[in-house]
């Protein structure tokens, strides 16, 4: 799937209604991963959300009569891809939620794209560094700095659980242009790609999980509320909602489209002071905006537009 091509014109009521709706799924993604791991290990609800996704992109390419790739050399590259997208990235995100507030994991999943620029620039050579970039990058990191509110010292479980909620967002950031440099151009669909990228994970899950965390429990012994964050989380968070960021790229183009990493830590915050009645100090939301202004920097959002550095949440149908 290729996302470089954006309309001039679009109809705001034609794209709106999906983007919003689509910066809420995600954004309620934290709040379902908070519910799950009360009583799953991280690992079994990582394997349960993209063995249910997996399915869900399967239904959806019965119905298109699309088809999974057949050439070796993809399914290669997709291993790499569903380990540092997927499984490693879900995975620490519930780790990390099994300390900190779900909000707080959705501010996280905003510096995503700090980390995509430079291994872009630096590893995969996909993209340029400007001073453009190079300030968003700056003004970014410092954000984080004051998300984590390092002058209070660091330590403890709830700083652990924000590294871990960061390292998942710097799997997003490795994977992501990844994906661009070996994948990208490919005559495939995004759908096609997503769904075997979610069957490798749920295949290399089905190993690790056991391994490290025992036979995944009977999802009959799970509550009501842990069976409905895991379908959530699987067929409407990691599958459905991928289905309508491709519409969105296509009616509103990538640029547009991609703009949804502003909308999720939004709702994150939302959803999670509304539902879960969580609190946040006060540097974390000041710091999201200090990331937020970062990342709008670094894409050129802010001052001289440019287009923007994909954020991938296009591609790999695996944004939490």
């Amino acid at each position: 799937m290729t996302t470089d091509f954006t309309p001039d014109r679009s109809a705001l009521r034609s794209w709106l209604p999906g983007f919003v709706a689509l910066g809420a799924i995600w954004g309620s993604s934290f709040l379902f991963i908070k519910v799950g791991v009360a009583e799953l290990h991280p690992l079994h609800l990582t394997l349960y959300r993209v063995a249910a996704g997996a399915v869900t992109l399967l239904v959806v390419l019965a119905v298109l009569r699309d088809r999974l790739p057949r050439e070796p050399r993809i399914w290669a590259h997709l291993f790499v891809i569903a380990a540092l997208g997927v499984a490693l990235p879900f995975t620490l995100f519930g780790y990390g939620e099994q300390r900190v507030e779900s909000m707080l994991a959705g501010i996280w999943n905003a510096t995503t794209p700090l980390v995509v620029l430079p291994m872009a620039v630096l590893v995969f050579r996909t993209e340029r560094l400007t001073a453009r970039s190079a300030i968003g990058l700056a003004l970014g990191f410092a954000g984080v700095l004051v998300v984590l509110g390092v002058w209070e010292g660091v330590g403890g479980a709830h700083f652990t659980g924000q590294l871990m909620c960061f390292a998942a967002a710097a799997c997003y950031g490795v994977a992501i242009p990844y994906q661009k440099k070996f994948i990208a151009g490919r005559a495939l669909s995004g759908v096609s790609l997503s769904a075997a990228q979610l069957l490798v994970a749920t295949a290399q899950l089905a190993v690790v999980a056991p391994l490290v965390a025992g036979a995944p429990p009977v999802p009959t012994t799970l509550s009501p509320e842990v069976l409905a964050s895991v379908v959530a989380l699987g067929a409407l968070g990691t599958g459905l909602a991928f289905v309508i960021h491709l519409r969105n790229i296509r009616v509103a183009g990538a640029s547009t489209a991609s703009m949804v990493t502003y909308l999720i830590p939004l709702f994150a915050v939302l959803v999670g002071a509304v539902v879960l009645d969580e609190r946040m100090t006060w540097h974390q939301p000041v710091g999201a905006l200090v990331v937020l202004l970062g990342v709008a920097v670094s894409q050129g959002l802010v001052g001289r537009r440019r287009t923007p550095i994909p954020t991938g949440i296009a591609a790999p149908a695996v944004r939490v």
